[in-house]
């Protein structure tokens, strides 16, 4: 479930692109949210979900989002050009409740780091300021770790295991997937990258035998090898195209018979693709053959300004669709505001 690959190091542009793997649609909404806007990270859909301390703030810069549920954020981009992404991780465990530091729920996780932070760095020195606290959306806890780059390329990676938090950071992180823990999910790769030097598989070749599952660890695995061979773009669009191009071989197609057992994997619901360097994010529904994108840059994300929201699920959208946003409600603004 979901495929992250960071391509940093083109010489042209810094892009991000992931795979959002679910058991059913998670009703993904195209947001942007302009500055100014105040949250509560303890109210989730409009219901309290931390009672004691929960984290107040109010937005510092704009966003453009992929909402999940309509309750939470899961993907997207600021204007400062920082992405960030939430991929399942089954093994997340969170410390317990200390009601002396603010919490925050997991499905604003993501939104409160767009909203306050420009740079990788910035967006991890906020990891001290808060306690982070599990809750369910449509039946499903949320237990996830998070994907961080901006547009200098930088990177990192947050997960909680055992009740503690584990950062990995540095612009190498170029691959996750969902399982298991990133070390482990390194290790394997160095071990796939031993075995074919052994077999004398470790140039480009037709004949180079990659693991051609659907789970994480072959995903991860195939993901990075293709990474890895990736040619300089002369443009915009080759770049995006290639980054895509990852992301579909990482995908899970439609009725792949996978969803079953501890380590079920699910049919790829989009992907995404963030250009850090342009400010442009890039949509494509798995139910649609349209690719979609948007400028962050055409929209007013001042203080006071409106909210826009676009769905996606609409077979006459294709190209760049930032004149068909329409006006909407701020979907995590705090109950009677």
């Amino acid at each position: 479930m979901c495929t992250r690959v960071l391509w940093n190091d083109n010489d042209l542009a810094v892009l991000s692109g992931r795979t959002m793997d679910w058991p059913e649609s998670t009703d993904p909404v195209l947001t942007v949210l302009p500055q100014g806007l105040e949250r509560d990270g303890g109210e989730l859909g409009g219901q309290t979900v931390i009672a004691e301390n929960p984290l107040t703030w109010t937005s510092r810069l704009g966003s453009l989002v992929t909402t999940v549920y309509g309750a939470g954020t899961v993907d997207g981009l600021n204007e400062r050009g920082l992405a960030a992404h939430m991929l399942y991780l089954d093994i997340t465990e969170l410390a317990p409740r200390d009601p002396g530091r603010p919490g925050l729920h997991m499905g604003l996780w993501v939104q409160y780091l767009l909203d306050n932070a420009a740079t990788v760095e910035e967006a991890l020195a906020l990891l001290d300021t808060f306690q982070l606290v599990m809750i369910e959306m449509n039946g499903f806890a949320a237990t996830v770790h998070v994907a961080l780059e901006d547009a200098r390329g930088d990177s990192a990676i947050i997960e909680h295991i055992a009740g503690e938090q584990v950062v990995h950071h540095d612009r190498a992180y170029t691959v996750m997937t969902n399982a298991p823990a990133y070390d482990e999910q390194r290790s394997l790769l160095e071990e796939q990258v031993r075995k074919a030097r052994e077999l004398g598989y470790d140039k480009a070749a037709s004949d180079v035998p990659l693991p051609g599952n659907v789970n994480p660890v072959d995903r991860f695995q195939r993901a990075a090898y293709f990474r890895a061979l990736l040619p300089k773009p002369e443009n915009e669009r080759q770049a995006v195209a290639a980054v895509l191009a990852i992301t579909r071989n990482a995908s899970v197609p439609f009725g792949a018979p996978y969803a079953s057992g501890r380590f079920a994997v699910y049919n790829t619901e989009y992907r995404t693709v963030c250009d850090l360097t342009n400010q442009r994010y890039f949509f494509e529904l798995s139910t649609s053959p349209n690719l979609l994108w948007t400028e962050l840059g055409a929209f007013d994300l001042s203080p006071g300004a409106p909210v826009m929201t676009l769905d996606p699920d609409d077979i006459h959208l294709s190209g760049n669709v930032s004149d068909t946003y329409t006006q909407a409600p701020d979907p995590f603004a705090p109950a009677g505001r």
